[in-house]
């Protein structure tokens, strides 16, 4: 057994069952759960995140979910500083650290640690915000291509957060972002990795085309349960607009620009549904890359080899038989 502490990461696409496995990893392990997500940290994004409900949440606790106002800016380094303090509040229970997700980012800074990126400038954001309105955020991504090439290679041109994020690092500090990450390689001495022995799996589907189905009929469930109310809520608020991260969040966007008479019904559902399968696609071009040193990433797969779904237990047997390979 190694000496370091174990931490668990379970990690995947959107709708691929991360959360119903997490809690039942509850029932057979000495775990204690904290969210990767970062649309589920923000207080009232309950339908449209698929947060999981008020009766699991007292049954199966999530930290870190619920943190925040969704007027409230939430960063990759707010969670590397709520994730490290949670680990170590279990840890010093006796208990074992089990990050559940979806956030690629968050996990990654995590593991690796964060680089020094310059603080956040709301003159050069705002600035950043109106070439989009004017131009479209494909003018963006033509501006960070011109300076940072490998980060503009890396970032799609629609993901509009990280893109703004990855221009104003230059335009503030005067370094890239791929400078800066490249001097943090050199001294990388804070990320999660270096200090703890952990245990990486992702939960996915053999047959990528069962995570499109799950979306829309998600999508659709949801839309059943309230979303577009919950969504007015928010809107009437009267505080919060699109530019936030809260309501730039996969459906959430696309159902206040329905509210806004910017789309129609159907217009809102098909874009929530597109949105929701180009995250999901992120996901796995993330996870595909993700390092596997010096801890293995185990593939946890919901199908066997000839496409039948395997059965809840079949997968938990099979997240534990990993775990205990890998000594826990």
């Amino acid at each position: 057994m190694s000496e370091r502490r174990p931490v668990i990461f379970l990690m995947g696409p959107t709708a691929s069952g991360k959360t119903d496995l997490a809690m039942a990893l509850c029932e057979q392990l000495p775990v204690e759960l904290i969210s990767v997500d970062s649309a589920l940290v923000y207080r009232g994004l309950d339908i449209g995140s698929a947060k999981p409900s008020k009766d699991e949440l007292i049954k199966y606790p999530h930290r870190l979910i619920d943190i925040r106002d969704p007027s409230e800016p939430y960063s990759a380094a707010d969670f590397v500083a709520d994730a490290e303090r949670e680990i170590a509040d279990i840890h010093a229970r006796g208990k074992i650290p089990l990050l559940v997700g979806g956030t690629m980012l968050y996990f990654k800074a995590l593991l690796d640690g964060l680089a020094d990126m310059p603080e956040a400038d709301a003159s050069v954001r705002a600035k950043i915000e109106e070439d989009a309105a004017a131009h479209g955020w494909s003018y963006v991504h033509q501006q960070l291509m011109e300076v940072d090439p490998e980060m503009a290679a890396e970032i799609h041109p629609n993901h509009s957060q990280r893109l703004s994020r990855a221009l104003e690092v230059f335009l503030v500090g005067g370094k890239t972002m791929t400078q800066l990450r490249q001097a943090q390689e050199l001294n990388k001495t804070a990320g999660l990795a270096k200090r703890f022995d952990i245990k990486q799996m992702v939960i996915v589907p053999r047959d990528r085309s069962l995570i499109h189905q799950r979306i829309e009929t998600r999508f659709t469930k949801m839309l059943e349960r309230g979303f577009v109310e919950e969504v007015r809520e928010l809107f009437n608020r009267g505080d919060l607009h699109p530019d936030l991260p809260a309501i730039r969040a996969v459906g959430y966007r696309q159902v206040w620009e329905y509210i806004e008479r910017k789309l129609s019904h159907d217009e809102m559902i098909e874009r929530g549904i597109i949105a929701t399968r180009q995250l999901a696609k992120r996901q796995l071009t993330w996870l595909k890359g993700w390092p596997v040193e010096p801890t293995p990433l185990y593939w946890l797969y919901t199908q066997d080899e000839q496409g039948r779904e395997l059965l809840k237990k079949e997968i938990i047997d099979n997240a534990l038989n990993f775990l205990q390979l890998t000594a826990i």
